[in-house]
């Protein structure tokens, strides 16, 4: 390790404390954007954490995966908290700069959108480079079945080999698979813990969107979004997703 080496240089804190550029002279406009910006660095640590549990799914190393899962729900509880930082910002604060934003908006981030397309959300909105590289591949839910069924349970080849980019569809057959699982966990126990990781995901990933639809009601009500979205209608449409929808069906047949 070079002598030299410093925690500014390591981190480069000149490039990243330098990276916010607020356009208007307005005090919460700087606020905005450290969340924002935050926010975009936390996806890009679960993007990392989401490819390497894919490939160990896909390898049969479950327990090996388990970390990089628990470490993405707790990527997800701190950008959740992160609402709460914004919420200090009142709807009188975000007025006097929003018109700076002009077309702008969370709508449009590609890693957001990448990290819903590994976890198997596929098909909504206009996708960025890397929402269009993984959409080609396998996601988190398709590897999750393979492992599934090279275990010794029965699904579908349709749920196997599907056209990756095309948005999943739920099958009674993976809901009656991953409830064998759910029956007898002693005998399925690393295929249940992954199970149990996937629902923690899916459930902060929840818990994030109705944060959101909080925040962004509180501070700016009905009005439309800065991208040409409803605003909290859209918000409140995608309450209901869920990237991994059997392991959340199959408990009403346990």
């Amino acid at each position: 390790m070079s002598d030299d080496m410093t925690y500014g240089r390591y981190l480069a804190l000149d490039q990243l404390l330098t990276a916010q550029h607020p356009i208007s002279d307005e005090h919460d406009e700087l606020l905005f954007i450290v969340i924002h910006q935050t926010k975009e660095l936390w996806l890009k640590q679960a993007i990392a954490e989401l490819e390497a549990a894919i490939d160990l799914v896909r390898g049969d190393r479950l327990v090996e995966a388990y970390k990089g899962l628990a470490r993405i729900s707790r990527i997800q509880a701190v950008m959740t908290l992160s609402w709460d930082v914004l919420t200090t910002m009142t709807p009188s604060d975000y007025s006097a700069f929003r018109s700076v934003l002009g077309s702008s908006s969370g709508f449009q981030s590609d890693q957001f959108r990448a990290v819903e397309t590994l976890l198997g959300l596929r098909g909504g909105g206009v996708p960025g480079p890397l929402t269009t590289a993984f959409a080609i591949r396998p996601s988190l839910w398709d590897e999750a079945n393979a492992a599934l069924a090279r275990a010794g349970l029965d699904l579908p080849e349709a749920a196997l080999a599907r056209d990756w980019p095309r948005p999943y569809q739920p099958s009674p057959e993976v809901e009656a698979a991953w409830a064998q699982v759910y029956r007898d966990p002693h005998r399925w126990w690393e295929l249940y813990q992954l199970a149990e990781k996937l629902v923690d995901i899916d459930d902060a990933l929840a818990t994030w969107r109705h944060k959101h639809v909080l925040t962004v009601s509180r501070v700016i009500g009905m009005k439309p979004g800065t991208g040409g979205t409803p605003g909290v209608p859209y918000l409140q449409s995608t309450l209901a997703k869920r990237a991994f929808p059997e392991l959340w069906s199959l408990r009403t047949l346990l």
